[in-house]
């Protein structure tokens, strides 16, 4: 009895180490999880070209008047930041410096204020990047707000197979060229400066009158020395069939003489 259950023992032991290697073995054969693949960053966006207007005003035109004004009324540093930290842009229209000496009178920028000459150069800016195709349609949305705000700092714009003309109330020009034109900054010169009504008023003088025409060049009077030449042609002229009619007569009495002589002798 004693000794059926010793086998009984050893029998269950062995089987327990068999079951406990077949479980290790089993566990040494599955392979491992793989580890995951890693996510790529996504790639950073490509930085855009900083734009110094600055630069571009010193460079190009000349616009230094109007530049020298953008740095005392501080706007350079407002157009600026519109330029490069804004999805909008802008849009400049830039006088040249002859311009400046050529606004109207009573008009003078040296009578204003420092807030008034402040609105007078925002009136020059758009808080919006146009292109030159841009100002086909633009004329439907008149006037156009500018960086001077309100309803009474608008300027409107009309496109005429491809000329571009600004009328601001007091000033009417129009694009004549563009300085740099990439998104988001697009900087036109202008011929002429841009003065708004609701500074200057509705006052507005008359152009200046066109220049009247050169007059036609007249005949030339009787006593030109043309006239004389002709006159004196025409008396050497005369002058000359006179002395050729004398001249006959005097060779015809010269014939007659000799011709009488002639006679004379024979009869005798």
């Amino acid at each position: 009895m004693l000794k059926s259950i010793r086998m009984n023992v050893v029998v269950c032991s062995a089987l327990l180490l068999l079951c406990f290697a077949a479980s290790a073995n089993g566990q040494k054969k599955s392979p491992a999880p793989a580890a995951p693949t890693p996510v790529p960053a996504p790639a950073p966006a490509p930085a855009t070209d900083y734009v110094n207007l600055a630069d571009l005003l010193s460079v190009a035109g000349p616009f230094h008047i109007f530049l020298k004004y953008l740095e005392s009324t501080k706007l350079i540093d407002t157009f600026q930041d519109q330029a490069n930290k804004t999805e909008e842009g802008i849009t400049l229209f830039v006088p040249k410096d002859e311009a400046f000496s050529s606004i109207r009178k009573p008009a003078s920028l040296s009578n204003l204020t420092q807030d008034q000459l402040k609105s007078v150069i925002s009136f020059h800016a758009i808080p919006h990047y146009y292109s030159l195709s841009d100002f086909r349609n633009l004329s439907l949305n008149n006037p156009i707000p500018t960086f001077a705000g309100g309803p009474n700092f608008g300027l409107n714009f009309t496109d005429n197979a491809g000329t571009i003309r600004i009328d601001s109330g007091w000033t009417s020009t129009k694009v004549i060229s563009a300085v740099h034109a990439a998104d988001p900054v697009a900087i036109y010169e202008t011929d002429k400066v841009l003065l708004p009504t609701a500074i200057f008023g509705t006052d507005i003088p008359p152009l200046p009158p066109a220049p009247a025409p050169a007059p036609a060049a007249e005949a030339p009077a009787a006593d030109t020395p043309s006239a004389a030449s002709d006159k004196g042609s025409s008396s050497s002229s005369s002058s000359s069939h006179s002395n050729s009619a004398a001249t006959s007569v005097v060779h015809g009495h010269l014939v007659a003489v000799i011709v009488g002589v002639v006679l004379m002798l024979l009869c005798r």
